[in-house]
This record gives structure tokens, sequence and C-alpha cells, in this order.
């Protein structure tokens, strides 16, 4: 199966732009929906977008829909999730989390079911 590092956290400005990305390895990486979760200090952690294998379907948070874009590299076997605006609410770890599926439709809202994990990558929106 595969194994998930994500990468590009870092320090932003409320109302600026940082993307996010998550490198998967030893698998077959396209036979994989990709979901981004999120855990702010002191809550649960929540969903944000989700990627069908193909890359032809996704879906978002409310909270961040129309900021927030998740697209995949099945050649590079990485998936992005690019986030603009950002708002000091934005500020998480967030995590990349994959589920082998025979669907190239399918994508995945919740974190049941999810079976493998990145150890997440801390982004922080400073007012």
């Amino acid at each position: 199966q595969v194994q998930l590092v994500e990468s590009g956290g870092g320090l932003v400005q409320a109302g600026g732009s940082l993307g996010v990305s998550c490198a998967a390895s030893g698998g077959t990486f396209s036979m994989y929906a990709m979901s981004w979760f999120r855990q702010a200090p002191g809550k649960e952690r929540e969903f944000v977008a989700a990627i069908s294998r193909s890359g032809d379907s996704t879906n978002y948070a409310d909270s961040v829909k129309g900021r927030f874009t998740i697209f995949r590299d099945n050649a590079k076997n990485t998936v992005y999730l690019q986030m603009n605006n950002l708002k000091p609410g934005d500020t998480a770890v967030y995590y990349c989390a994959a589920r082998r599926t025979i669907s190239r439709d399918n994508y995945y809202l919740s974190d049941i079911g999810m079976g493998i994990w990145g150890k997440g990558t801390l982004v922080t929106v400073s007012s």
C-alpha cells in the first residue's frame, strides 16, 4: 500500500495563498481516492476536500468552497491542495488520506474508511 508524506505548510498572512502537497510512494497511486482533512488546535479533525482516482470528481467542505482547489497528478503520484484567500480559521494541521477503490469516480468525505494517512503539515494563517 502507499505511504503518504505531506509538505508545503507554513506561515501565511490572512488573504494570502499557500499550496500543500502529498506525495505517495510504495503503491499504485492511481488506485486510490484521496482526501484532505485538517485538525485545528483543540478541535476535531474535519473534512476539507476530496478527489476521485481519475481526478475528474471533487468535493469540498462548505467552509473552503471557492477558496481551495484539490487536484492530483497521477504521473507524479501526488495530490495537491491549493489554498487561496486564507483566513485565520484555516489554521490547522493538514492531513492527506488515501482509500483504495475500484471506482474511478468515487470520492470520500469521511475519515472512516480512509486507510492510509500522512503525518500532516502545519498551516498557520496570521491575522
